[in-house]
Protein backbone atom coordinates (compact mmCIF):
# COMPACT_ATOMS: atom_id res chain seq x y z
CA UNK A 1 0.00 0.00 0.00
CA UNK A 2 1.12 3.54 -0.76
CA UNK A 3 1.92 6.09 1.91
CA UNK A 4 0.49 8.84 -0.36
CA UNK A 5 3.12 11.32 0.79
CA UNK A 6 2.61 13.81 -2.07
CA UNK A 7 -1.02 14.24 -1.04
CA UNK A 8 -0.14 14.83 2.61
CA UNK A 9 2.48 17.40 1.70
CA UNK A 10 -0.04 19.09 -0.62
CA UNK A 11 -2.50 19.16 2.30
CA UNK A 12 0.09 21.08 4.36
CA UNK A 13 -0.04 23.91 1.75
CA UNK A 14 3.60 24.85 2.18
CA UNK A 15 4.34 28.03 0.19
CA UNK A 16 7.63 26.96 -1.37
CA UNK A 17 7.56 27.31 -5.16
CA UNK A 18 10.63 25.15 -5.77
CA UNK A 19 9.83 21.78 -4.21
CA UNK A 20 9.51 18.09 -5.02
CA UNK A 21 8.34 14.95 -3.31
CA UNK A 22 10.64 12.00 -3.91
CA UNK A 23 9.30 8.78 -2.46
CA UNK A 24 8.03 9.81 0.94
CA UNK A 25 10.37 12.81 1.36
CA UNK A 26 9.59 16.47 0.67
CA UNK A 27 12.46 18.65 -0.59
CA UNK A 28 12.27 22.43 -1.02
CA UNK A 29 14.39 25.47 -1.75
CA UNK A 30 12.52 28.01 0.40
CA UNK A 31 14.75 30.92 -0.67
CA UNK A 32 15.60 30.93 -4.39
CA UNK A 33 19.35 31.01 -4.98
CA UNK A 34 20.27 30.13 -1.39
CA UNK A 35 22.35 27.04 -0.63
CA UNK A 36 20.24 25.77 2.27
CA UNK A 37 17.42 23.34 1.52
CA UNK A 38 14.52 21.99 3.52
CA UNK A 39 13.83 18.26 3.85
CA UNK A 40 10.74 16.77 5.50
CA UNK A 41 10.49 13.03 6.23
CA UNK A 42 8.06 10.89 8.18
CA UNK A 43 9.25 9.68 11.57
CA UNK A 44 8.69 6.05 12.35
CA UNK A 45 7.57 4.50 15.59
CA UNK A 46 8.55 1.22 17.24
CA UNK A 47 5.82 -0.44 15.15
CA UNK A 48 6.58 -1.41 11.54
CA UNK A 49 5.12 0.87 8.86
CA UNK A 50 3.62 3.21 11.49
CA UNK A 51 4.43 6.94 11.51
CA UNK A 52 4.30 9.25 14.49
CA UNK A 53 5.25 12.62 13.04
CA UNK A 54 7.42 14.57 10.66
CA UNK A 55 11.14 15.31 10.82
CA UNK A 56 12.05 18.70 9.37
CA UNK A 57 15.70 19.27 8.51
CA UNK A 58 17.82 22.06 7.05
CA UNK A 59 20.39 20.66 4.63
CA UNK A 60 23.49 22.27 3.13
CA UNK A 61 24.72 20.73 -0.16
CA UNK A 62 28.34 20.46 1.06
CA UNK A 63 28.02 20.14 4.83
CA UNK A 64 24.93 17.93 4.95
CA UNK A 65 22.29 18.28 7.63
CA UNK A 66 22.69 21.48 9.63
CA UNK A 67 19.72 21.21 12.00
CA UNK A 68 16.58 19.13 12.46
CA UNK A 69 13.45 18.98 14.57
CA UNK A 70 10.93 16.19 15.09
CA UNK A 71 7.28 17.24 15.07
CA UNK A 72 5.05 14.57 16.58
CA UNK A 73 1.46 14.18 15.45
CA UNK A 74 0.37 13.93 19.09
CA UNK A 75 2.03 17.22 20.10
CA UNK A 76 0.44 19.06 17.16
CA UNK A 77 -3.06 17.59 17.44
CA UNK A 78 -2.92 16.03 13.98
CA UNK A 79 -5.12 13.05 14.80
CA UNK A 80 -6.87 14.34 17.92
CA UNK A 81 -10.34 14.50 16.33
CA UNK A 82 -9.97 11.11 14.66
CA UNK A 83 -8.76 9.47 17.86
CA UNK A 84 -11.61 10.97 19.91
CA UNK A 85 -14.20 9.92 17.32
CA UNK A 86 -12.88 6.34 17.26
CA UNK A 87 -12.26 6.27 21.01
CA UNK A 88 -8.58 5.41 20.46
CA UNK A 89 -6.73 5.53 23.75
CA UNK A 90 -3.32 7.05 24.46
CA UNK A 91 -0.39 4.63 24.58
CA UNK A 92 -1.88 2.37 21.93
CA UNK A 93 -0.32 1.73 18.54
CA UNK A 94 -2.95 3.76 16.66
CA UNK A 95 -3.09 6.82 18.95
CA UNK A 96 -1.67 9.91 17.21
CA UNK A 97 -0.17 7.84 14.40
CA UNK A 98 -1.01 6.39 11.02
CA UNK A 99 0.32 3.44 9.11
CA UNK A 100 0.67 2.64 5.44
CA UNK A 101 -2.54 0.60 5.35
CA UNK A 102 -5.84 2.30 4.61
CA UNK A 103 -9.33 1.88 3.27
CA UNK A 104 -9.62 1.91 -0.53
CA UNK A 105 -10.09 5.43 -1.87
CA UNK A 106 -8.90 7.05 1.37
CA UNK A 107 -5.39 8.22 2.27
CA UNK A 108 -3.51 6.36 4.99
CA UNK A 109 -3.46 9.59 7.01
CA UNK A 110 -7.24 10.02 6.75
CA UNK A 111 -8.62 12.24 9.51
CA UNK A 112 -5.47 14.34 9.87
CA UNK A 113 -5.78 18.02 10.77
CA UNK A 114 -2.56 19.56 9.48
CA UNK A 115 -2.89 23.10 10.86
CA UNK A 116 -0.68 22.47 13.92
CA UNK A 117 2.03 20.81 11.83
CA UNK A 118 1.96 23.60 9.27
CA UNK A 119 2.28 26.23 12.01
CA UNK A 120 5.25 24.38 13.53
CA UNK A 121 6.95 24.06 10.12
CA UNK A 122 6.33 27.78 9.58
CA UNK A 123 7.94 28.68 12.91
CA UNK A 124 10.94 26.44 12.28
CA UNK A 125 11.60 27.56 8.72
CA UNK A 126 11.17 31.24 9.61
CA UNK A 127 14.35 30.92 11.68
CA UNK A 128 16.41 29.37 8.88
CA UNK A 129 14.74 30.97 5.86
CA UNK A 130 13.63 34.51 6.81
CA UNK A 131 11.12 35.84 4.31
CA UNK A 132 10.32 32.45 2.81
CA UNK A 133 6.79 32.54 4.21
CA UNK A 134 6.15 35.94 2.63
CA UNK A 135 6.20 34.29 -0.80
CA UNK A 136 3.05 34.58 -2.84
CA UNK A 137 0.61 31.74 -2.41
CA UNK A 138 -1.64 30.30 0.25
CA UNK A 139 0.07 31.70 3.33
CA UNK A 140 -1.92 32.33 6.48
CA UNK A 141 0.80 34.61 7.81
CA UNK A 142 -0.07 37.50 5.49
CA UNK A 143 -2.50 38.98 8.00
CA UNK A 144 0.08 38.82 10.77
CA UNK A 145 2.83 40.83 9.16
CA UNK A 146 4.02 44.03 10.75
CA UNK A 147 3.08 47.29 9.11
CA UNK A 148 4.79 50.63 9.43
CA UNK A 149 2.94 52.93 11.81
CA UNK A 150 1.74 56.21 10.30
CA UNK A 151 3.95 59.20 10.98
CA UNK A 152 2.17 61.87 13.03
CA UNK A 153 1.84 65.22 11.25
CA UNK A 154 4.39 67.90 12.10
CA UNK A 155 3.24 70.44 14.66
CA UNK A 156 1.93 73.77 13.31
CA UNK A 157 4.26 75.77 15.54
CA UNK A 158 7.14 75.03 13.23
CA UNK A 159 9.01 73.12 15.92
CA UNK A 160 10.65 69.95 14.74
CA UNK A 161 9.77 66.70 16.39
CA UNK A 162 12.03 63.67 16.43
Amino acid sequence: MSLQAPELFAELCLPFHDHAVVGSTYFAAPVPGALLRLRIDFTGTIHADTYGGLRVAVVHPDRGEIDAVALSFVDHGTFHRRDEATNTRPNTKQYGTFDKYHRPGRPSWDGAVTTGLRDAIEQYTAVWFPGAWAAPGPSRTAGRTAHRAPVPPASRSGARTH
